[in-house]
């Protein structure tokens, strides 16, 4: 059976993929050096691992990281209002934060539930 954590899980990895691709697309059309690519897309990388491994503390973090492509952002909409990376960019961003942090509340919740019903087993 697919949870509401589930598809928020699913729509957290599609909205990050996006935001990954819409980081490349916006470093390599302004052919920044290599330290901006290491600037504008490590802070996202390092989430992977703990993302692929389910761990409920990178989902968190991540959402803290957000907030600043989510100013950054902001600042590139007020620049060029139509910019379609601009607005792709904050749509990603909004959609990843909300379903990542939904996800958090849904999956921990399961968790709890798991444990106490698998302590109420094992008296």
């Amino acid at each position: 059976m697919i949870t509401l954590a589930d598809k928020c899980r699913a729509v957290a990895w599609c909205s990050f993929a996006v935001l990954l691709l819409v980081q490349v697309a916006e470093v390599w059309s302004r052919q920044a050096p290599w330290i901006i690519w290491l600037a504008v897309l490590l802070p996202l990388l390092i989430f992977i691992p703990g993302m692929i491994r389910d761990n409920l503390r990178s989902y968190i973090w991540l959402c803290f990281v957000l907030l600043l492509y989510f100013m950054r952002l902001v600042v590139a909409l007020f620049a060029d209002p139509t910019g379609p990376l601009g607005i792709t960019g904050m749509v990603a961003v909004v959609f990843l934060f909300i379903s990542a942090m939904m996800y958090v509340r849904w999956r921990a919740r399961e968790l709890r539930q798991a444990a106490v019903t698998a302590s109420g087993h094992g008296e």
